[in-house]
């Protein structure tokens, strides 16, 4: 607080720094008196804020004892404060700022003042002296009656800070924090458990070598980019959770799913031989279609429909109008996904995209190829030596072309193999909502100059790989 001099032409002022000292009018009335008379202004009273500045006294009020004892007084008057609030008992204060200057100032005010006016005065010397010692020994005593232990604080301080860390680390997407946890690693990646996630990392951790100027861990490379896939985040989106840059995401985004193309997708997408497709063949085809090899549909995914130029270039068809992607998935009778082609327009037909993606080089003389409808790649697929079967339908002889509705005593038959199709595409759509589109633009141009597979078609294989780390969830029975 500032005060100013009260004397009658005198400017002097409380400010930081100065080596004046200010005190109040006494309380005794007959010495206040003497205090207004010595200011020299006609009518005029004082009021709790009225201070005298040190200038106005006589040289004895100077003298460095009196300095020295007010000095120590104040350092005594600040350490009992700071003692006091340590204890907790000036949390009150602390609430308020105002509340917490005026006591504090109020009270180094009164009792430096009435120590000067009382080291000052000289006919009530005396009185004045033994009530400022009581207050001394009161307040002082007080506070040393309450000691500080400083072995408590740091314990509760160290156990708060152990609280804390272990809050962030629950809320942070650290290895530590997925180790234990299935459901957060299944939210996020999609894996049903840590140790796949692990044995993932472990595959492609050698490829990742090359990979320079990234700030983000090999961890952190794979799983920004499974939740990329896993939950269809946008690029700032990933770049505000793991302190990146949007440019950074991007360029870890596209690297992971190269590298995953090249090494995870060939591990587990791959076309079974004909012992371990009969060896595994479930119950129900056993019967019907014991030479089954796998289950065909196609299913399409949206896309933006402004295309960039050079976007889907070549066999993926330009100048279309349709906007969807189409894919053919192949799925062995075990629920598991065996092959999948790249995206080609929508309009493409069936027997087009069978001819063109590489799907009839894999059948062999004898297979049965499973449809729940008819797909018109029955003469291509006779070409190879192999039979194209719609579950359920009658067959007419050589031509794999279905005729009529499917009989009553196959219908059941039918129902199954379509619904297990539907899952098993369902569930790769599901566990990876990127697949559900629509496909951004950056991602439907080629990812390599020598490769006709697009970014996205790159991403569809990659979640058939990871699918089919899962245990599957649509056996057929």
């Amino acid at each position: 607080m500032v005060h100013t001099c009260v004397v009658a032409g005198c400017r002097n002022r409380r400010t930081p720094g100065t080596t004046l000292s200010f005190y109040r009018f006494p309380r005794d009335s007959e010495r206040k008196q003497r205090w207004i008379a010595a200011v020299n202004r006609e009518g005029w009273v004082p009021n709790d804020g009225s201070r005298l500045c040190s200038t106005h006294f006589i040289s004895e009020m100077k003298e460095p004892g009196a300095l020295e004892i007010l000095d120590k007084q104040e350092a005594r008057v600040e350490a009992a404060n700071a003692l006091l609030f340590l204890q907790g008992q000036g949390r009150s204060a602390a609430d308020d700022p105002r509340q917490e200057e005026r006591p504090g100032e109020r009270e180094r005010e009164d009792l430096v003042e009435d120590s000067a006016s009382s080291s000052l005065s000289t006919d009530e010397d005396d009185d004045d002296k033994e009530p400022l010692n009581n207050c001394k020994r009161g307040k002082f005593a007080q506070a040393s009656d309450v000691p500080v232990n400083f072995d408590d604080t740091l314990k509760a301080l160290k156990k708060e800070n152990q609280f804390l860390k272990e809050s962030v680390e629950k809320m942070s997407l650290s290895e530590n924090s997925l180790r234990n946890d299935a459901e957060k690693v299944k939210f996020y990646t999609g894996l049903p458990n840590y140790f796949v996630l692990e044995t993932v990392m472990w595959l492609l951790a050698p490829h990742m070598d090359g990979m320079k100027n990234v700030k983000l861990s090999k961890f952190q490379q794979l799983l920004l980019t499974l939740m990329r896939l896993r939950l269809d985040l946008r690029n700032q989106d990933l770049a505000y959770r793991f302190g990146a840059k949007v440019g950074t995401v991007t360029r870890t985004v596209h690297r992971m799913v190269n590298i995953m193309s090249s090494t995870l997708v060939p591990t587990a997408v791959f076309w079974p031989s004909r012992a371990e497709l009969r060896k595994n063949l479930p119950a129900s085809l056993r019967a019907s279609h014991p030479d089954c090899a796998v289950i065909i549909d196609c299913f399409t995914v949206p896309f933006e429909e402004e295309q960039p130029q050079g976007g889907l270039s070549g066999p993926h068809g330009v100048g279309s109008s349709c906007n969807t992607l189409k894919y053919l998935i192949g799925v062995a009778p075990q629920g598991v996904v065996t092959f999948v082609s790249r995206g080609v327009m929508g309009n493409v037909s069936d027997k087009s995209l069978a001819e063109g993606c590489g799907f009839l080089c894999k059948l062999l003389p004898g297979d049965v190829v499973l449809a729940t409808r008819n797909l018109d790649i029955g003469e291509s697929v006779a070409a190879r030596g192999a039979l194209f079967k719609i579950a359920g339908a009658c067959q007419e002889e050589g031509c794999g072309r279905s005729e009529g509705s499917p009989p009553p005593d196959t219908a059941s038959e039918t129902t199954s193999v379509q619904r297990h199709v539907e899952r098993v595409i369902s569930m790769v759509k599901r566990r990876y909502a990127m697949l559900t589109g629509p496909v951004e633009s950056p991602f439907t141009s080629a990812s390599e100059r020598t490769s006709t597979l697009s970014t996205f078609d790159k991403i569809v294989q990659v979640a058939c790989a990871l699918n089919n780390l899962c245990i599957s969830a649509a056996p057929l029975e």
